[in-house]
């Protein structure tokens, strides 16, 4: 038997299930991106507020191009497992937020329409970093214009994906779909939608076939959409929203509504995000498939801890730095996460830049080594040659894999052209660093000691040399 409405109540009494009514009302929320991330972090808030009673924050879950997620959501009502697993042990949860679902690519006139509904009152993405076209604008737009003309309130539209200044970023990409005819529209939208910036955090790996085992036996039930995640998680959300007493409602569930996302995000986006990013390098060489696989190994752990306490804190505005990192340090090693490396390392070239280079640029400014974030960057070459150090093969899933894997193939016989080559790239770097001579240098040092030593020798003496 599977996980449906029907089999809900033959759950053990231990796993925290939905009371209230899932069918009896329309939704509140159409989010977009219906990954783990979301199911296992948004959704989970709004399942708290649904059993406060505030039945107004059902979601409409939009799959942006995958049919396979969306039909094994709808096979099972909408319903998944999710275990949540931290230093107080496992507990399992069946979040009951998402009623409705569709796919973008193939039913884009649903979305549309359920953008324009009499009863949505926020849109949610989260599409990553990516993601961020002009056809996700238009898709927008069109949603909002419908509604426009529908006579009906504004709403709010929060991105919670790892952008720096996302709801500037989100409400930009909008506006760029309007044409010279949509004045009235674009006076609508400033005057009654909200672009909110916000932070999420929360580790949620990809499902995996031990996750849906595990399921099984917690439930006694088949649940092909199962997930794992960590107990921690943090909202963090800017006080700009299209109805103003939603603020009260969403604290009420733990988020942080706050004038300062900046400076929750700048910390999140480097000192999380830029860990994470070197670590997946890091594992995905040296043949070390989760992070917690390599967070376990001291010079690596040592090394993460001063990547974030010397080159990163410095230039953070986040006040409790230390309490975060030594947070940070513990989640990224929970045993029962099995965060892939190479999930993690996917999209780096559109993860880079909004990671590490307002780190280097802010040791440069003060007079300060930037080596942990050098040797970062000689990593993500080595990265590309698509064979980590034991001779096994690996993918690279990135927009730029073709021009970085032609860029990397040659580095073992022209080393300083190809790092050259990478470190002259303003998409990843920005325009300050490509021309930065000491950058080059020290990247090109540490990429020839990662390819005649070895990433571990590397960073062993990377640890000593600024011990």
């Amino acid at each position: 038997m599977h996980l449906t409405d029907a089999t809900l109540a033959t759950l053990p009494s231990a796993i925290h299930t939905p009371r209230y009514d899932r069918h009896g009302h329309a939704p509140g929320v159409v989010h977009l991106g219906l990954g783990a991330f979301h199911r296992a972090h948004q959704a989970m808030v709004f399942d708290q507020l649904l059993a406060s009673g505030e039945m107004r924050w059902g979601i409409h879950g939009v799959g942006m191009t995958r049919p396979e997620l969306v039909n094994q959501l709808r096979a099972q009502d909408g319903l998944y497992a999710v275990r949540i697993a931290d230093g107080q042990g496992l507990r399992w949860q069946v979040p009951g937020g998402l009623w409705r679902t569709s796919v973008a690519a193939t039913e884009r006139d649903a979305v549309v329409q359920a953008m324009a509904a009499p009863s949505t009152r926020w849109v949610t993405l989260t599409v990553t970093e990516k993601g961020y076209t002009p056809a996700l604008g238009q898709l927008l737009l069109d949603g909002l214009r419908l509604r426009q003309q529908a006579g009906l309130p504004g709403i709010t539209i929060a991105s919670c994906d790892n952008l720096q200044g996302n709801g500037h970023q989100l409400q930009a990409l909008v506006k760029a779909a309007c044409t010279a005819q949509d004045k009235l529209l674009q006076d609508w939208l400033d005057a009654h939608c909200a672009f909110p910036c916000s932070m999420v955090d929360r580790i949620v790996p990809a499902a995996t076939p031990e996750v849906m085992a595990a399921a099984q036996e917690a439930l006694g039930l088949t649940d092909h959409a199962a997930l794992s995640t960590e107990g921690f998680w943090e909202w963090v959300i800017e006080d700009r929203l299209a109805d103003p007493a939603d603020a009260a409602l969403l604290q009420s569930a733990g988020v942080r509504v706050t004038a300062d996302v900046h400076s929750f995000e700048e910390a999140k986006l480097r000192m999380l995000n830029g860990s994470h990013t070197a670590m997946a390098l890091i594992g995905a060489v040296t043949g070390r498939p989760f992070i917690a696989s390599c967070i376990g190994v001291p010079h690596i752990r040592d090394f993460v801890h001063r990547l974030m306490s010397h080159e990163v804190a410095p230039h953070l505005s986040r006040s409790d730095w230390a309490d975060y990192r030594d947070a940070l340090i513990v989640r990224f090693g929970n045993p029962y996460l099995k965060h892939s490396v190479h999930q993690i390392a996917t999209d780096s070239s559109q993860k880079i830049p909004q990671r590490w280079p307002p780190s280097v640029q802010g040791q440069m400014a003060a007079g300060a080594s930037f080596e942990h974030h050098a040797l970062a960057a000689a990593l993500f070459l080595r990265y590309t040659l698509g064979v980590d150090e034991q001779g096994q093969s690996y993918a690279l899933n990135d927009p730029q894999a073709e021009s970085l894997m032609a860029n990397g193939a040659a580095q073992r016989e022209q080393p300083e052209a190809c790092v050259r080559a990478l470190l002259a790239r303003e998409d990843l770097w920005g325009s300050a660093l490509p021309g930065h001579a000491v950058w080059i240098a020290r990247v090109l040092h540490w990429h020839q000691q990662v390819m005649k030593h070895g990433v571990d020798a590397a960073i062993q003496q990377l640890l000593a040399q600024e011990a």
